[in-house]
């Protein structure tokens, strides 16, 4: 016999950070959401997240990506408080700037084009993000010895940095103590839309719902085409170290090192197309620390205590997807920047969803743009 579909409302099938913070936002808003989780073998993107709530950069080629970056930032401070209150979960939350560093002229000199070419495609005269010479960058550093090829960085005043551990678990507690229900080892294998609504296939039997948001990661892709969205996705690898505690170093996040509040420098990144391989290599150690180490010597004679690897969710042009399905119940929601724009996920996308429709600044960000034939 056929087990009877349970019912809910609005589904969100993924609890990462994407998913966790539109339950957040769904509940937030007064509506009762049922999240779909999977397990803890599952390729999170969470597990190698830098924990960078991150501006400068963002964007080129897409002016909206840098709108809706750049507002969600400005969010974060308004969601932290917000969050830790309902919550009771440390955030380790900052928004003191942040710095990318450039080894030698060239890299300066790219690094300044891309600034200019962002602020250009922005239409803005007052740009907040400004090239740094070394010795101004010495004084934003005064405790750390900077290696002789460091030349400058470009610095946001916008940028941050937060735990995103304890975020995923500060919206999975403050969604379920405003009404959200969380139910883990639950993925959602199959979708059938029937008479306007959607039973999902589970392990614990269907669950039936009027509305669902897609917001699984890695695994979107057959989800969201069965629900009449075709979503181009690519995993990317990107693997980090994290060294010793040490003691104060870093007073704000950097590209590519940042100190953790317990003392640790994260390391990172590689930018891997392997498939879904999180295994790590030698090579990609080797290269992060030597990078790590022209940029700050010290660094050479930490210890290194942990070496891991995850996949990030990349879209054919990097920029995330937004869309809703031709009838109106399916959203799709995809990007790598979890953590940067978790703020506006919960304070502004997540209530436009539980009106019924996404907000018209996110129309740019349908996957239709991958697929506008060529004209002469």
């Amino acid at each position: 016999m056929t087990p009877a579909a349970r019912a809910a409302d609005i589904v969100v099938i993924g609890g990462g950070l994407v998913g966790a913070a539109l339950a957040y936002g769904l509940a937030r808003a007064g509506a009762k959401p049922l999240l779909l989780d999977g397990d803890d073998r599952d390729l999170r993107a969470a597990r190698a997240n830098f924990g960078i709530i991150w501006v400068q950069g963002k964007g080129p080629g897409m002016p909206a990506y840098q709108c809706l970056t750049r507002r969600s930032a400005s969010l974060w401070p308004e969601l932290a408080r917000e969050l830790a209150e309902a919550s009771g979960v440390g955030l380790d939350f900052r928004r003191s700037g942040g710095l990318h560093f450039c080894l030698g002229a060239d890299e300066y000199a790219a690094r300044a084009a891309l600034l200019d070419r962002l602020a250009g495609e922005l239409g803005t005269d007052g740009y907040d993000t400004q090239m740094v010479e070394r010795g101004a960058l010495e004084r934003l550093l005064p405790g750390a010895r900077l290696g002789q090829e460091v030349v400058g960085a470009s610095f946001c005043a916008g940028d941050g940095e937060v735990n995103p551990l304890r975020a995923l678990h500060a919206f999975q507690v403050a969604a379920m103590r405003l009404g959200a229900e969380i139910r883990g080892a639950s993925p959602v294998s199959h979708i059938v839309v029937r008479e306007g609504a959607y039973t999902l296939s589970t392990p614990e039997g269907p669950v039936r719902a009027g509305r669902i948001v897609i917001a699984a990661g890695n695994g979107l892709g057959p989800l969201a085409a069965q629900a009449g969205l075709g979503v181009p996705l690519r995993p990317q690898r990107g693997q980090l170290l994290v060294t010793e505690r040490l003691a104060p170093l870093l007073p704000l996040p950097t590209v590519p090192l940042r100190q953790t509040a317990e003392g640790g420098v994260l390391i990172g990144s590689t930018q891997e197309e392997v498939g879904r391989d999180t295994g790590t290599t030698v090579e990609g150690a080797a290269h992060m620390a030597a990078r790590a180490c022209r940029i700050l010597p010290a660094l050479e004679h930490m210890t290194v205590v942990r070496h891991w690897a995850g996949l990030r969710v990349m879209t054919p042009d990097g920029h995330p997807i937004y869309a809703q399905s031709p009838d109106g119940g399916a959203f799709v929601t995809l990007c790598h920047s979890g953590v940067t724009l978790a703020a506006a996920h919960a304070l502004e996308i997540a209530p436009a969803i539980a009106r019924g429709a996404l907000p018209a600044a996110l129309a740019p960000f349908h996957p239709d743009r991958f697929h506008v034939p060529n004209t002469a």
